[in-house]
């Protein structure tokens, strides 16, 4: 295949933004939506995948009766329809004609008239009311052939029917799996373009043939970022080629490696930020931290996605409900994927019970597509609020450690007035309490405590920017070089313990926009006047709000008191469906801050654009302070 034909700027490929204005300038208003909105997942996906239960031993007994578990325990209804075929399905790529072969010994139903199929398979789920998924791999060959020891469902025979991943057969392989099986979503992972280099130990053996890397998991410089884009456009190219329908899911599966915690938003459906989970309470952090604080990189359409639940075993098994409870919590608060991974038929009832509750599931499934905020921020513990639809909230109080934590939530966490009742709803207890102006709470060790909240909001006639991340896209976030995350929980994977010397920051993300925050973590400054509202992000940025009906927008802008360069000169531009409705003059560090504001009545969509020459480096954070659409 030949990269150099999808080398674009990928949002555009998939939202049709104007190629030659921002070709020409990224910053130029295009008055259109970048984010991903092809396929099907405006809500966060529910459902099940295959791997972490039985990684590549998956058959078709021990998948329809998760399926049908599913069905009887009430979860069909309450959500979860995606039914997902992970690694160990394949047999071999035919040579004659390079169709992917199925493992009939397996999966007996695909053994039909002519070519083994899984339409039957895919028929099957759908009459129970189910979507199917299918996993492949961005390479030539898969994650379990570069891994797997032992007896794996490995795809056998010659060098060449070995390699049944993409590469090479992108539009071949789509039009298979959505066009004539039937399949609804497709998991791509990407070991293929990272462990088969030519001094890989099972390349040099002659079991595979080498492709060089595109993806270096531990390094950001290492990683051919525009390579990687241009085979996501591929399969985005195929997918709508063989779907005209619009209804399918992508996932991305790169581990949140080459950056992808920033563009996957504008590539597939949901986007894995991080490594593989484990069920290890410290993996279960690590997963959680990479997309914990990525909000505004959040949309219906497209979710960040920590990995999947690994309720069921471990620190998450029936003897562990606390643990499980806020696995199952913090995931729902961040509208991350509800993917079980459990053996469903063998699944205790209190698990069941958990993946069962409704009112959690609300939070996740709300359709105002937000993903929560931190709100209060510890290593030790964390205040979590998102807003809802209906115009309430929702709060998690997660002790992280391993003792119990008196905390104080207060009207600020929730941008509530303080002198109004603020009534709560403990979703996992049923319990209801209200208080005026903060209340304390004992939360257990690794426990979360989630409440729906109701109460009257400090800002009473819009919504800050912040309480709205879901209609908030950075288009444009500023980053010129990518850098590691450090606020990322370092834990020991276990498959590798502590051989080396440990887990460093490899997420790429840090300086990213942030809500409430500026791209590095800190309070909202400008010269010297905290705003405990609105976004941070670096100069040389543009940002894309949806406009809900609201009349008039309004913020107070400047460059950030964290600005490294405080001689930097930064403009600040709003435009309302691709016209200029206000700017400022030149500010720098320590200048006060600017009021920017416009009427916005029937305009679609904002784009908010900090501009600065000659920037360097990630030197500048710039602040639009209590940024707000207003009624």
């Amino acid at each position: 295949m030949t990269l150099h034909r999808f080398l674009l700027p990928l949002a555009a490929l998939c939202a049709g933004t104007s190629l030659s204005a921002q070709m020409a300038d990224p910053l130029a208003p295009t008055g259109r939506w970048s984010a991903y909105q092809a396929g099907s997942a405006q809500l966060p996906p529910m459902g099940w995948n295959s791997w972490n239960a039985f990684f590549t031993h998956v058959d078709e007994e021990k998948l329809m009766g998760s399926a049908q578990r599913i069905r009887d325990a009430g979860l069909a209804r309450k959500g979860y329809r995606y039914i997902n075929i992970d690694d160990g399905w394949w047999i071999r790529r035919r040579a004659s004609d390079g169709r992917l072969m199925i493992r009939t010994d397996k999966f007996p139903s695909a053994r039909v008239k002519g070519d083994p199929s899984f339409r039957p398979l895919t028929d099957r789920l759908h009459a129970m009311g189910f979507k199917a998924g299918i996993y492949s791999d961005l390479g030539r060959n898969i994650c379990s052939q570069a891994y797997a020891d032992g007896s794996e469902q490995l795809p056998e025979g010659s060098v060449a029917e070995r390699e049944v991943g993409l590469y090479g057969h992108a539009d071949q392989d789509i039009r298979l799996f959505f066009a004539d099986w039937g399949f609804d979503a497709i998991k791509v992972d990407g070991c293929g373009i990272r462990a088969y280099a030519p001094d890989a130990e099972r390349v040099r053996s002659g079991q595979y043939r080498a492709l060089a890397p595109l993806i270096d998991q531990h390094s950001i410089s290492r990683s051919n970022i525009p390579a990687v884009k241009a085979l996501f456009a591929e399969i985005n190219q195929s997918l709508a080629r063989h779907n005209p329908d619009g209804d399918y899911m992508l996932s991305l599966c790169i581990w949140g490696s080459a950056n992808v915690r920033s563009w996957g938003k504008d590539v597939g459906n949901i986007s894995r930020t991080s490594d593989d989970i484990s069920p290890d309470w410290g993996r279960m952090l690590t997963n959680y931290d990479s997309a914990a604080r990525r909000a505004l990189y959040a949309h219906p359409g497209s979710w960040n996605d920590p990995d999947m639940l690994f309720i069921g075993k471990g620190d998450f098994d029936a003897n562990h409900l606390i643990e499980a409870k806020s696995h199952f919590s913090l995931w729902a608060m961040m509208n991350a994927p509800l993917l079980i991974g459990a053996d469903l038929r063998t699944t205790p009832q209190p698990l069941i019970d958990i993946f069962g509750n409704a009112d959690i599931i609300a939070l996740n499934q709300d359709q105002a597509g937000n993903q929560a905020v931190m709100a209060f921020d510890a290593d030790g513990f964390q205040i979590l609020v998102k807003t809802l639809a209906k115009g309430e909230k929702a709060v998690a109080l997660f002790n992280r450690g391993l003792a119990p934590v008196d905390a104080i939530l207060t009207a600020d966490h929730l941008k509530f007035r303080a002198d109004r009742p603020i009534a709560l709803a403990n979703l996992w207890t049923g319990e209801r309490s209200s208080f005026m102006r903060d209340m304390k709470l004992r939360v257990a060790p690794r426990e979360t405590v989630v409440f729906r909240a109701r109460g009257d909001r400090t800002l009473a006639d819009g919504l800050y920017l912040s309480e709205q991340p879901g209609m908030v896209n950075p288009a444009v976030d500023g980053v010129v070089q990518p850098e590691p995350d450090p606020t990322i929980y370092h834990s020991i994977p276990n498959w590798r313990g502590t051989r080396g010397i440990g887990e460093r920051p490899m997420y790429a993300g840090w300086g990213g926009a942030m809500a409430d925050f500026t791209p590095y973590n800190q309070p909202l400054v400008i010269a010297g006047k905290t705003y405990g509202s609105g976004i941070g992000i670096l100069a040389n940025s543009r940002l894309e709000v949806h406009n809900a009906g609201f009349a008039r927008f309004a913020a107070q802008v400047g460059v950030d008191d964290s600005a490294l360069d405080g001689d930097q000169a930064v403009r600040f531009f709003l435009y309302g469906d691709g016209r200029p409705l206000a700017s400022t003059p030149p500010m720098r560090r320590g200048a006060p801050a600017q009021a920017i504001a416009a009427d916005v009545k029937g305009i679609k969509l904002l784009e908010l654009v900090a501009r600065a020459d000659g920037v360097r480096g990630n030197a500048v954070p710039v602040s639009w302070g209590d940024a707000a659409l207003l009624r």
